[in-house]
């Protein structure tokens, strides 16, 4: 299939790296061209436009950071588009966004299918996201090859926009879960008990799951490497609180997470891992 991505930042790049890998003609842009450059020699054509990227494809896949840059992205393709194309729009955006890019889709003739992702940077990289699709029937059997490569499972979950709000619940959790990790980490040290004896207490019973000993190790060994930044987990912060007031339902934890990440993005660790939050413990 010959296919565009839009967006090569920590998803975007492993994402179009591996469908170029699985014997699809890609083409890749972004807004900084030298994070798109290195897929030139994993079999991607770097193209300079939204408009150069997408001219003759049948997908176009939007891994972009936030819903203002996927709009501009496609409007600045849209005299390229192909009518006939389906846009993948698999960036995390929010409600109001996918309903603007529904819109969107629907005034330029093109199909879509929303399709967040479940996963950081190691499951993108190696191809076993959970893809979260909504839209219409008919489309599904157009995009499953895409999917295939990218995911290691698909949930269609409706019309189009279902699977936003179903991520933006997912978020919710992750988000909760990080804040819960970096508390109960900060707390152990500062009353001196080694966190590590935490994370061996709760270890294998009901209270332990693999995200807490992953991201716990990574606060006590000080290591942050990006694979989702604090200032990305912040941006999907805010986007589950404003779910929330359209839901007219009251998440205290969300408010909260959304506070802890504003602290360590203004503590400077925006650019790190979102389990460097941790940070924002301490004044």
């Amino acid at each position: 299939m010959k296919i565009a991505v839009l967006g090569t930042g920590l998803m975007g790049a492993p994402i179009a790296a591996n469908l170029a890998a699985a014997g699809h003609e890609v083409r890749v842009w972004n807004r900084t061209r030298a994070k798109a450059e290195p897929l030139a020699a994993q079999g991607a054509t770097v193209a300079d436009s939204p408009a150069a990227a997408v001219e003759g494809t049948e997908i176009v896949l939007t891994v972009l950071n936030d819903g203002a840059t996927v709009t501009a992205a496609i409007q600045a393709a849209a005299e390229s588009l192909p009518h006939d194309a389906v846009w993948i729009q698999a960036s995390t955006v929010g409600i109001a966004f996918t309903e603007d890019h529904i819109a969107l889709a629907r005034s330029l003739g093109l199909e879509f299918v929303d399709a967040p992702v479940l996963g950081s940077t190691k499951p993108a990289a190696e191809g076993k996201l959970v893809v979260l699709a909504s839209g219409a029937e008919e489309l599904r059997e157009r995009v499953q090859p895409v999917f295939d490569v990218i995911g290691a499972r698909t949930m269609w979950v409706g019309e189009a926009g279902a699977s936003s709000k179903l991520k933006l619940v997912a978020n919710s959790w992750v988000l909760a879960l990080t804040a819960a990790v970096g508390e109960a980490v900060s707390l152990a040290e500062a009353s001196g008990i080694d966190p590590k004896l935490f994370l061996d207490a709760v270890s294998g019973g009901a209270m332990d799951c693999a995200y807490l000993q992953m991201k716990g190790n990574a606060i006590i060994e000080r290591s942050f490497p990006p694979a989702f930044t604090v200032q990305n987990a912040l941006k999907d912060a805010l986007l589950v609180n404003e779910a929330a007031v359209r839901a007219n339902v009251h998440l205290d934890v969300a408010q909260a997470s959304s506070a802890r990440l504003n602290r360590a993005v203004t503590k400077g660790h925006g650019d790190e891992d979102m389990a460097a939050s941790y940070y924002a413990s301490y004044e």
